[in-house]
């Protein structure tokens, strides 16, 4: 069970692909885009392997029109991208209202934004309102080539020298420490891209004495330490054993049994789908960002939505109670 979301009809009116196995949709719902803030993000309703499901995706910008996602097609994956990518100019959908877990405070002078590949989205809008603000801010965007960057021109006429794109496998390496050193001592610095370059900013920004607060972050794709693979996840109380496939959540499976959890962004940032660890026969690969390395290193919760088991499964306790519990109770 997720928090209320609001739908509504939408059409996607075209696409255009903006780098190698990136593509923006420009997707209009019905009467008119919403304003949103930077950092925002909305709901497509998909069908995924014949069931009904939904992706998040940030908001490049909006006219009053339509709202502008890009994709990045991934394989393997749990089937959205795919889904996207499969979705015709003109084709119907339905959308959430923009929603924001990702905002941008404008009360300090200083700004450094670090965009990993497809997680320069939602920076974009953030880079847009600091130049309109007067903010002093730079834009660093790491992406292995130039051909997988998506929106560079774009940036480079919006930001000029404010906007540093590097490139890792052309030479252009990512000197963390370095960067926050030049970030004002009361600067921020905004975030998104993948856990492996999330973490090492996190650490960075620890090692530089920074307020943790100071740090904003969204992820995507949720990687984990290990390649991903099928698990079982027991809950005793209710005796059920629910089999979780190696490209679905630990969260669809357990909906899929009838085990309803409260769940919100399902990128693992949130928290609202922790799940008391009861036990595990193997290893837990934690892929959230909501608890630390030191809860990660105690198991006794995980995110529902993004960690996984493998070598064997995962005995677990949850909030849930089915009517006939209660009445029985």
């Amino acid at each position: 069970m997720r928090t209320a979301i609001h739908w509504t009809p939408a059409r996607l009116l075209r696409t255009h692909d903006v780098a190698r196995d990136i593509r923006l949709f420009e997707i209009a719902p019905e009467g008119g885009a919403r304003t949103n803030a930077p950092g925002s993000h909305i709901n497509v309703a998909l069908v995924i392997n014949d069931q009904a499901d939904s992706r998040s995706y940030s908001i490049v910008d909006s006219s009053l029109e339509a709202y502008r996602i890009a994709v990045k097609r991934c394989a393997p994956s749990r089937g959205g991208s795919q889904a996207m990518w499969r979705l015709p100019p003109g084709a119907p959908l339905t959308i959430s209202e923009p929603h924001n877990h990702f905002a941008l405070d404008f009360d300090r002078t200083d700004y450094l934004l670090v965009a990993g590949g497809i997680g320069v989205t939602p920076l974009m809008g953030m880079a847009a309102a600091l130049a309109r603000t007067g903010k002093a801010y730079r834009f660093v965007h790491v992406a292995p080539t130039r051909t997988e960057a998506a929106f560079v021109q774009e940036l480079r006429d919006a930001h000029q020298a404010r906007y540093e794109p590097r490139y890792s496998r052309e030479g252009a390496t990512l000197d963390l420490a370095l960067e926050i050193a030049r970030l004002a001592p009361q600067g921020q610095l905004y975030f998104c891209g993948p856990m492996r370059l999330l973490q090492a900013a996190r650490a960075a920004w620890s090692a530089a004495g920074r307020h943790a607060a100071d740090l904003r972050f969204e992820t995507f794709a949720s990687g984990g330490r290990y390649a991903a693979e099928a698990f079982t996840v027991k809950i005793p109380r209710a005796g059920l054993e629910v089999r979780v496939g190696e490209t679905e959540t630990m969260l669809a499976a357990l909906a899929r049994a009838g085990v309803d959890i409260m769940s919100d962004c399902q990128r693992g940032e949130c928290g609202l789908c922790a799940v008391d660890v009861l036990g595990c026969e193997g290893t837990i690969d934690h892929r959230d960002v909501f608890f630390s390395e030191r809860e990660h290193a105690q198991n006794a919760k995980m995110c529902a939505c993004v960690s996984r088991a493998l070598g064997g499964g995962v005995s677990i306790d949850t909030a849930f109670r089915s009517t006939a519990s209660l009445l029985d109770a």
